[in-house]
């Protein structure tokens, strides 16, 4: 895609610095509790970053709900997820790392317990074969309502997108991470599949043409999000992503990739969340 073929709009406001963005519903966070086990991957162990550091550190953006995303460290151990949705409350959901194994019981309990997705982790997890991603996004699809989310470069969705168009429900992290896949991710999106405009410091793109391109095929696929605490990416999380999400999105679409998109996406109706400590 060449850089100058996606104009990006600007809305008419400047951003208030003052006032919190929201509701936002933050669609990607990681919560690391050493409480629970941790797993090496690629050598890498991320230090601490629990629910109270989330809350200290999002404090004043507005995020009144979001989903706590199972990373690589954390392999298929669930239990982190549940406390950390328990502490939480009724307005944040859960994505899962689940292995083909998983019974229907237990989907049904991580259900009870808030979880709403699984993730395939391609670009760090280890390969999945489209049969294996089809065949379980399908079932938690069918048992319990789930989509599938997939940490992916976008330039490997050739080999996957074909599975993906056929699936009910489905988002892609990070923008896809690279401008040379946004022609592969766009089709996609045409199709029904979700993006999280997330991982500002981690992708190889210019973010605000990323998303003016996917507002431009489908306004209501777009979902923002922090990526705290933005574990092995170049730069953190920074207030001024979500500015640049404000500038970039016309103010008729705002609300929805602020919030309602993604509280549809996850189940979340309404702006709840817990106190900040």
């Amino acid at each position: 895609m060449k850089k100058d073929s996606v104009p990006v709009p600007v809305a008419a406001d400047a951003v208030d610095r003052q006032q919190p963005l929201g509701p936002v519903f933050d669609a990607h966070l990681h919560i690391i509790d050493p409480a629970f086990p941790l797993v090496e991957n690629d050598g890498y162990l991320p230090p601490a970053f629990t629910v109270e550091q989330y809350l200290r550190r999002t404090a004043g953006l507005g995020i009144a709900g979001g989903a706590v995303v199972a990373g690589s460290f954390q392999g298929f151990d669930r239990t982190w997820l549940v406390a950390a949705l328990e502490r939480l409350g009724p307005g944040w959901a859960g994505v899962a790392q689940l292995p083909g194994s998983v019974t229907d019981q237990e989907i049904l309990a991580l259900d009870a317990a808030g979880v709403r997705a699984v993730r395939f982790n391609v670009r760090r997890g280890g390969s999945v074969t489209p049969e294996q991603l089809d065949r379980l996004a399908r079932r938690v699809h069918e048992v319990a309502g789930w989509h599938a989310e997939l940490y992916i470069d976008s330039r490997d969705l050739p080999q996957l997108s074909g599975t993906l168009a056929r699936l009910p429900a489905v988002s892609i992290d990070h923008l896809g991470l690279h401008e040379d896949g946004l022609p592969d991710l766009l089709p996609l999106v045409e199709r029904g599949v979700k993006v999280k405009a997330t991982g500002f410091g981690r992708v190889r793109l210019d973010p605000a043409r990323a998303v003016a391109a996917v507002l431009a095929v489908d306004p209501t696929a777009l979902m923002v999000g922090t990526d705290l605490p933005s574990t092995r990416a170049a730069r953190p999380f920074a207030d001024a992503d979500l500015d640049l999400v404000r500038r970039v999105v016309p103010p008729e679409h705002l609300h929805g990739v602020l919030w309602g998109n993604a509280a549809a996406f996850y189940g979340r109706q309404g702006p709840r969340g817990p106190s900040t400590p």
